[in-house]
């Protein structure tokens, strides 16, 4: 798996998110998946974000592979007990999937169906525990696995912006021990937050962040956000510098890719998020000075990087 290559290597890498259709046609997910292939090393695929319904992260992860685009399985505990995750992560195995991004899951309350009842029987460091004793050829019940360990490339989010650096800190130890291999972070508006966060936790850990990059549409976009998405901080100085925008859209564009080129200053890579517009994604990374990463899987080092993505 080429993420899995560029990231061990210490080089720059670039991730992005769709989201899975509310309904049973993938075709528009795999065109903004599709527009996404030529710029970035892996796409994520969204596992019942904000507790709405959604199509199966798993099954929208193997119609990308089909597509031959690398997917990253976004896989939350929210929804299912111990025994529905073995049995999803074995089947994701057996799909082909090898990148995970293990988590806790949205709360219910911040769905459309709050009447829905969650499970959590796991949280985020125990699914990673649980993949790394799959991956060690361990059965939960029975000792070993049949045919041998499994192959996943798990990695974990975090958010650097947390109000309790010491409990950042310490979860994030909890999950390195579990076996996380990288960090995706949230959406990240304070590049010192980051900083920080890469230099006295991630870096200590020897876990490669990639940076979370939100597209902004709007000053109301922005407020939306802030109100509905969990654990969500935009400053007020970016909702003020889209309100007095002549053009929000194209102002948002100007800020993700900012961020983009400060953040790969920071950290290993980035995450780009852009949600019902992946297609301003291409945009944003060019904006920022990359171009469309080359077929080769060899790059300049880390500290030496070009302009061009893997």
């Amino acid at each position: 798996m080429l993420l899995q290559q560029v990231l061990t290597r210490g080089l720059p890498a670039i991730t992005a998110e769709v989201t899975p259709p509310r309904g049973a046609d993938p075709q528009r997910t795999l065109a903004a998946a599709a527009s996404l292939r030529p710029w970035v090393h892996a796409v994520n695929v969204t596992d019942g974000s904000r507790a709405v319904m959604r199509m199966s992260s798993l099954a929208m992860c193997r119609l990308l592979l089909d597509g031959g685009i690398e997917p990253v399985l976004q896989m939350a505990c929210r929804d299912r007990n111990r025994i529905a995750l073995q049995a999803d992560l074995l089947g994701a195995h057996a799909l082909g999937l090898r990148n995970l991004l293990c988590l806790t899951g949205d709360p219910v309350r911040a769905g459309d169906q709050p009447d829905a009842r969650p499970v959590n029987e796991l949280e985020s460091v125990r699914l990673l525990q649980l993949v790394a004793s799959l991956n060690a050829g361990q059965d939960p019940v029975k000792g070993s696995l049949p045919d041998g360990g499994t192959a996943f490339f798990a990695g974990a989010a975090a958010d650097p912006q947390s109000p309790s650096w010491s409990g950042l800190k310490a979860r994030m130890r909890r999950k390195r021990e579990a076996g996380a291999r990288f960090v995706q972070t949230q959406m990240v508006t304070d590049a010192e937050a980051l900083r920080r966060f890469v230099e006295e936790i991630a870096a200590p850990l020897g876990l490669p962040v990639l940076a979370g990059v939100f597209l902004l549409k709007s000053a109301k976009n922005a407020l939306f956000i802030n109100r509905v998405v969990p654990g969500a901080n935009i400053p007020q100085s970016l909702i003020d510098r889209l309100a007095a925008a002549p053009d929000p859209a194209a102002e948002g564009v100007a800020i993700a890719a900012e961020q983009v080129a400060s953040y790969l200053e920071i950290a290993q890579g980035v995450h780009m998020m852009a949600i019902k517009a992946e297609e301003r994604i291409p945009m944003i990374l060019a904006r920022a000075g990359l171009t469309p990463r080359a077929a080769e899987t060899s790059s300049p080092p880390l500290a030496a990087r070009a302009p061009q993505l893997l």
